[in-house]
């Protein structure tokens, strides 16, 4: 960029930078960086875009860049994520929530419940989500990291449901006590050997939040065998999967007693979501139900 440079031809640098750099939809990255680092208001960029930018701000929007342009997760360069309806504080200590998450906090808004808990509650997304539409619930959030934790917290804080919710430093069920009318779970589920072959942006997130470092199914086997001991009857533990995993998973729920066993798909008709109802008195099935 020369020393007179306008926001269009600063974008346009970045743009062209990012997709050198092999991101996808680089131009919308590049306005949305430009915005946060410049702090223009996003719907105000068109009618800045011949604004002259001072050497100040072309040096900000470098040294901001940066970070992408090393592959860094754009929810970690702007500091947040747009996930169901809420923004969420995120960073390098938690998983970044996908739009495919939103599946599962679909598919339990659509179930009553009073009391959730969210296993592996990282930045708090789901459980955050299903509490803020459900005004008279109550969640516990558990997770093995303590800095997920507290962006946990720090989001419960923002959305305004803090006294309704709780956060638990815990493996799994080790810390757990009572029992819940619903358990949801977005495991690490990705097997050690897929690994590799991931996109550059997964090395900047926890690597414990996305493997077991076996073959993806090891916290399903946990949270399946032992779910029982903490939902009422009639409660329900619904979990998000791999889009290989639907049929395996499914049947570790109908094995362990769960009843009215689906695979749920995502908008893009990957199994993503399996759901079970524990102790009611029908034949456990498997069925397909398409995503909404």
């Amino acid at each position: 960029m020369s020393n007179k440079t306008t926001l269009a031809q600063a974008i346009k640098w970045l743009a062209d930078a990012l997709a050198d750099t092999g991101i996808d939809n680089p131009m919308r990255d590049a306005r949305l960086i430009a915005s946060h680092a410049l702090k223009i208001p996003m719907h105000r960029l068109t009618v800045s875009m011949q604004d002259e930018l001072d050497q100040a701000d072309v040096q900000i929007l470098r040294d901001v860049s940066h970070a992408r342009l090393e592959r860094r997760p754009l929810s970690h360069v702007l500091g947040h994520r747009s996930f169901f309806k809420h923004e969420f504080h995120v960073g390098p200590d938690v998983l970044d929530p996908r739009p495919e998450t939103e599946t599962l906090v679909v598919a339990a808004l659509g179930k009553p419940f009073n009391r959730v808990l969210d296993l592996g509650v990282g930045s708090g997304a789901i459980l955050l989500s299903l509490l803020a539409e459900q005004e008279t619930a109550y969640g516990v959030g558990t997770d093995i990291s303590s800095s997920a934790l507290r962006y946990a917290q720090r989001n419960a804080d923002r959305l305004g449901v803090a006294e309704r919710c709780e956060f638990v430093h815990s493996d799994w069920f080790e810390n757990v006590s009572g029992s819940y009318d619903m358990i949801v779970s977005n495991p690490p589920y990705i097997a050690a050997d897929e690994m590799e072959g991931l996109s550059p942006e997964l090395g900047f997130e926890p690597r414990i939040a996305l493997t077991d470092e076996a073959d993806g199914l090891s916290a399903y086997r946990i949270l399946i065998a032992n779910a029982g001991q903490y939902l009422q009857s009639g409660g329900h533990l619904i979990v998000e999967i791999g889009p290989t995993q639907g049929a395996e998973v499914a049947r570790m729920f109908a094995k362990a007693g769960f009843k009215n066993v689906h695979i749920l798909l995502d908008l893009d008709r990957r199994d993503r979501i399996v759901e079970g109802v524990w102790q009611v008195e029908q034949d456990t099935k498997i069925c397909q139900k398409p995503g909404k």
